[in-house]
């Protein structure tokens, strides 16, 4: 039986969704979660009220569809998505930033506000109105949230990308969706190091047609008279201060009115375009916040993201929740382990969100946080990215906060928010994560399309949800959007993740469904040898991928080593036996190979596809979406893999 590693204190059920549950008259999470998915139209007018959603509601909460991807929520409801972002404006707090050790300030809710309102001006007279697009390539800063929020007040649409993408890379994304403007930052801080970006700037900019301002963020280098035409290129705060703040009238629209322009990580192709609407985003992730994290006013929450992954979406959301943004640009690891700790005490963090890269990274550099830094005001511990393996619940208890509430969630770009996540009503089990979210009526399917109990198969989606995708950008007839979810399982939506049940009723994720390895045809999930693997003191990092081998497929296992370990047969042995014992003789490697680096996206999740691709021979279609391309030449024409 699997480890309680937590369990919901009196503070947890004085939660807001516990609040929720009495009043449903309920005696637990699992029977709340079944009445949110069998009464959608009770459960999400009740989050809509609860979580006091600025806007005209209207009188219809559901209105069917001829299929799952056509059923409409609150089809006649009206609101505005920054105007529920900007509800405060008081001068306490609002967001903080850090930018290493370069740059730390404080802008208060009534500051932010006032900005908005001048960019909010500003972007009117560019001719930006509902429906035109926005990009911004920046960092997570503040100056970001305030040309998001300026952007979707006008009804515009907004996206983004981190400034750490390459030029063909953004062109890629924002080529292919023509905005009229773009934010921009001329360099950012990593490790310690200045990283100019103007170059890269200049190059997209020359590529773009459709823009009509460029708008510099002066970050790294100091405002300065730019060479190029004064009347494409601004600055930031000359952009801004042609106009005084004033009161922002707010125009509402409709529920589905496109919010966000999000992209696939796009390394089988050229990103999808994915088109996400204002209502589904805010109502989702307000149940997100608000129920299953128990975000209240006043909290400070911190997640450690980039513009380029769907946190920053989630992470800016806790502004409708009244929250306090905790921002941070740069290096996790600069100038040591401790950064992101030491910035959660001095801020007194409430919700801490990062990946399960970042705490499996800690925990192989033995980094002890418990006794250094003081992180009581932290309720809760969020990991995503990818599955956070038993042993990483350990290290988090053990070292970090013995006491926190810490959740594994999974979602994605797809619906920016979660599948599957916390709640603080259950206990957290070793390994688990905790269960379905609200609202959400989710399922494990065999490939016949039929419930598994017990066992490994697909995650799906049974019935529609409000942050489901309205579309992909330039796909008229849908058929991209019904081939990345409802082919596999016509009418049902398959994510695409490979995972089962536990007896608890929570889920363990094992990697995605195709990036599952398939000797013997069966299905493994890659994250099943990695925690194995990666348990041992000489590995430092592991990628698995399937090779075509003999009309077969066989399981390849590339490993980086720490320093002064060497991989000679007694490791290999070692390593075979590990995995035979841990997991079954089918997910034993045929071979084991030493690599230093592994090709990762821009989000820092490790890419399977990408090296099954190069192994054999085949080409990466789009190298631009990885953070290290140079990583797949050691992958090409290895001897290794021609016997």
């Amino acid at each position: 039986m699997s480890q309680v590693k937590w369990k919901p204190t009196a503070v947890e059920f004085k939660s807001q969704m516990h609040e929720l549950l009495e009043e449903q008259g309920l005696a637990d999470y699992h029977a709340l979660w079944r009445w949110s998915v069998e009464h959608k139209e009770d459960f999400w007018s009740k989050v809509w009220d609860r979580c006091g959603v600025i806007g005209d509601k209207g009188k219809t909460i559901y209105k069917a569809g001829a299929k799952m991807q056509e059923g409409r929520f609150f089809p006649d409801s009206k609101l505005n998505f920054a105007e529920n972002l900007l509800r405060r404006r008081d001068n306490d707090v609002g967001m903080v930033f850090k930018g290493e050790d370069k740059v730390e300030r404080t802008i208060t809710f009534k500051e932010l506000y006032d900005q908005v309102s001048q960019l909010r001006q500003a972007l009117k007279a560019q001719g930006v109105g509902k429906g035109d697009r926005v990009a911004g390539y920046l960092p997570n800063m503040p100056e970001t949230v305030m040309a998001m929020l300026a952007v979707t007040s006008l009804g515009a649409i907004w996206s983004s990308a981190s400034p750490d993408f390459g030029a063909q890379g953004v062109l890629d994304r924002f080529g292919q969706i023509e905005p009229k403007v773009m934010f921009a930052v001329d360099g950012y801080y990593y490790g310690g190091k200045e990283i100019d970006c103007r170059d890269k700037i200049a190059e997209v900019v020359e590529k773009m047609p459709s823009l009509k301002k460029v708008v510099i963020v002066h970050y790294v280098v100091p405002a300065r008279a730019d060479t190029h035409d004064v009347n494409y290129f601004d600055s930031f705060d000359a952009f801004k201060n042609a106009f005084q703040p004033e009161e922002i009238k707010f125009e509402r629209f409709e529920f589905n009115l496109p919010l966000y322009i999000m992209f696939s990580s796009g390394t089988t192709g050229i990103p999808k375009c994915i088109v996400h609407g204002a209502g589904g985003v805010l109502l989702q992730l307000l149940k997100e916040h608000k129920l299953q994290c128990d975000v209240r006013k006043g909290d400070k929450v911190f997640y450690f993201t980039t513009c380029g992954w769907m946190m920053w979406n989630w992470l800016v959301a806790a502004l409708a929740s009244e929250a306090t943004l905790l921002l941070y640009d740069g290096s996790p690891f600069y100038p040591d382990g401790y950064a992101l700790f030491k910035y959660a005490e001095k801020y007194k963090c409430t919700l801490f969100g990062t990946s399960a890269k970042y705490i499996d990274s800690l925990r192989t550099h033995n980094i002890v946080v418990k006794d250094k830094y003081n992180l009581d005001t932290v309720r809760m511990m969020t990991s995503t990215g990818s599955p956070l393996s038993p042993e990483g619940f350990d290290y988090v208890y053990d070292q970090i906060m013995p006491n926190v509430h810490l959740a594994s969630i999974s979602g994605g770009t797809d619906i920016v928010s979660c599948f599957v996540l916390g709640n603080p009503l259950s206990p957290v089990y070793r390994g688990e994560i905790q269960g379905a979210g609200l609202g959400m009526d989710v399922d494990v399917f065999d490939e016949n399309g039929k419930p598994l109990k017990k066992g490994k198969g697909e995650l799906v989606c049974k019935t529609p949800f409000p942050c489901m995708p309205l579309s992909f950008w330039n796909d008229a007839n849908g058929e991209r959007y019904n081939k990345a979810y409802f082919e596999k399982f016509p009418g049902i939506w398959c994510h695409g993740d490979w995972c089962e049940w536990t007896e608890h009723g929570g889920l363990i994720i094992h990697g995605r469904s195709d990036a599952t390895l398939n000797p013997g045809g069966v299905r493994i999930g890659t994250a099943e040898i990695y925690r194995l693997v990666e348990q041992l003191p000489e590995i430092k990092e592991s990628i698995a991928v399937g090779q075509d081998w003999d009309n077969d497929v066989r399981v390849i296992l590339f490993v980086i080593l720490q320093p002064n370990a060497k991989l000679d047969e007694t490791l290999v042995k070692t390593i075979k036996k590990v995995v035979r014992d841990g997991a079954s003789p089918r997910h034993v490697p045929a071979k084991i190979i030493a690599v230093t680096d592994i090709p990762r996206t821009k989000s820092n999740k490790i890419t399977e596809l990408a090296v099954r691709e190069v192994i054999h021979g085949r080409p990466v279609q789009n190298k631009e979406a990885l953070a290290n391309p140079e990583a797949l030449k050691l992958y090409e024409n290895l001897e290794e893999l021609k016997s």
